[in-house]
């Protein structure tokens, strides 16, 4: 089992920025693949970025255009997600998960365990 728990959501202005972790417990962090989810109201869960177990490679959604930074530290357990030029539609709730293979994972379906997510609200 692997436990995450999200942090750093909240309420900013259209052109802020955030910056949410996920903290893992429970076993080893670096054999995970984590990802990034998000969902807004009234639509499906949709993928937002992931990076690898080392770090080395990350992929994104095509909405995050480059305002959107993913990264981690295997030594404190905990991914992050930057996000810099929010807008309205960014708003949702943004979910961490973890995914016990290899590569660039892209599906929400791969992934093995779900945090609880946390509100992220951009005013116009």
């Amino acid at each position: 089992q692997v436990q995450l728990e999200e942090s750093g959501g909240g309420l900013v202005q259209a052109g802020g920025s955030l910056r949410l972790s996920c903290a893992a417990s429970g076993r080893t962090f670096s054999d995970y693949v984590m990802g990034w989810f998000r969902q807004a109201p009234g639509k499906e869960r949709e993928f937002v970025a992931t990076i690898t177990r080392s770090g080395g490679l990350t992929s994104y959604a095509d909405f995050v255009r480059g305002r959107f930074t993913i990264s981690r530290d295997n030594a404190k357990n905990t991914v992050y997600l930057r996000m810099n030029s929010l807008n309205p539609e960014d708003t949702a709730v943004y979910y961490c998960a973890a995914d016990n293979s290899f590569g660039i994972r892209r599906s929400a379906s791969t992934y093995d365990y779900w945090g609880q997510g946390t509100q992220v609200t951009v005013s116009s």
